[in-house]
């Protein structure tokens, strides 16, 4: 028996016990004598919590038993940001810094830890690859062993973030930031990096949030003081876009992602990370840019496809659906037709409704690397972790 193979056993009698156990005492809480009566709601609140157990469980054995490489890694061709996204999934979902897929993966991912304070893998996405490590160490930092490595991957990411000394402020790419930094900016970098210093307990006033607020606003369509691109009055529908043109559009170069006026398309996933971004800026419900979202929202509300792509990126609007409406503190959505749903309960059938046998989850459509089993398992997973009670 080989050093690796008693790891993975040992994984899975930790997954398995790990949730096993939460189960068991969900039900011993229903079944105790003392327990109160719950009504139907809470009721199907809790057959919802099971569901997602059950389901989460299969996911973080599939990662541990088969997703992980001997390295430590997840899918290490593509760079860090996967083992990155895997150990989040799995700290955020109940595993201790002690169990074997998280310790390894994270001592993988010190790993890619760079003398400029970066943590990436060959350079070409150094923005979105640190992001995602620093959230991850910021999950893991339980005794403050990762301080000096946030504190200069921080310095790192907003070192690369269009600001202050490269553009000014009514510069549209002003406060965004790309993959690699020195090409375009674009919403899902520029959200990732919030959220990882947001993960690093900056606050609203850090000048470099503000500074993503302005980009993202400008990602918004909404005809507003806040956005003076080319493109905020041609859809006004609330929705979020990608990225943001420095020219004229000829709309026949992509009907996917361009109205026939040259107006920008909105979609699911820019949606909701737009809408996370702003409310980890600071701004309230009562912000017209938030209302703007939150109506985009409730008239696009689907867990069946990622609203203006369909099935592409369909795993990745998954983890932005609920981390934007967890963010929101919002329980409940109101759809277009004026049917009340939990978002939660709906998430959690519909990801148990596409896991496959061996507990990962893949997309048919190859777009954005989503075919990759363990990319496709974290956001999965991440996004389930948002759907606790």
């Amino acid at each position: 028996m080989n050093q690796r193979w008693k790891f993975r056993h040992a994984r899975r009698i930790f997954v398995t016990s790990l949730v096993s156990g939460v189960l068991v005492s969900s039900v011993w809480a229903q079944d105790s004598g003392t327990a109160k009566k719950t009504s139907p709601e809470k009721a199907a609140v809790s057959e919802s919590e099971k569901l997602r157990l059950q389901v989460v469980q299969k996911g973080l054995a599939f990662l541990a038993q088969e997703g992980q490489a001997d390295s430590g890694t997840f899918s290490d061709q593509v760079g860090p940001g996967v083992t990155a996204l895997a150990v989040t999934s799995a700290l955020r979902n109940g595993q201790a810094l002690t169990e074997p897929m998280v310790a390894e993966g994270l001592k993988a991912l010190e790993g890619f830890a760079k003398p400029d304070g970066g943590i990436y893998g060959n350079g070409r996405l150094k923005n979105y690859e640190t992001c995602v490590a620093m959230v991850c160490f910021a999950e893991a930092n339980k005794s403050g062993q990762y301080n000096e490595l946030l504190k200069q991957a921080k310095a790192f990411v907003t070192g690369l973030q269009y600001g202050e000394g490269n553009r000014s402020p009514d510069d549209p790419w002003y406060g965004g930031v790309g993959y690699g930094g020195a090409g375009r900016p674009d919403l899902s970098n520029t959200g990732y990096m919030i959220e990882a210093l947001r993960a690093t307990e900056s606050g609203p006033s850090d000048p470099a949030i503000q500074r993503a607020l302005a980009f993202v606003s400008r990602c918004q369509n909404l005809d507003s003081s806040h956005n003076d691109t080319l493109f905020a009055a041609k859809v006004d529908d609330g929705g979020f876009y990608y990225e943001i043109p420095t020219t004229v559009i000829d709309p026949s170069t992509s009907e996917e992602r361009y109205t026939p006026n040259g107006g920008l398309r909105s979609y699911g996933s820019m949606g909701y990370t737009g809408l996370k971004s702003m409310i980890f800026a600071g701004l309230s419900k009562d912000d017209p840019r938030v209302v703007a979202a939150l109506q985009w929202i409730k008239e696009h509300y689907s867990v069946e496809q990622n609203p203006g792509l369909g099935s592409a990126g369909l795993y990745y609007y998954y983890h932005t659906f609920a981390a934007g409406l967890n963010a929101a503190g919002l329980s409940e959505m109101v759809d277009a037709d004026g049917n009340k749903h939990d978002w939660k309960a709906d998430l959690i059938k519909e990801l148990a409704s596409r896991q496959n046998e061996d507990g990962s989850w893949s997309n048919e459509n190859q777009r954005w690397f989503e075919n990759d089993k363990n990319l496709a398992t974290s956001f999965a997973l991440m996004a389930l972790a948002h759907c606790k009670p």
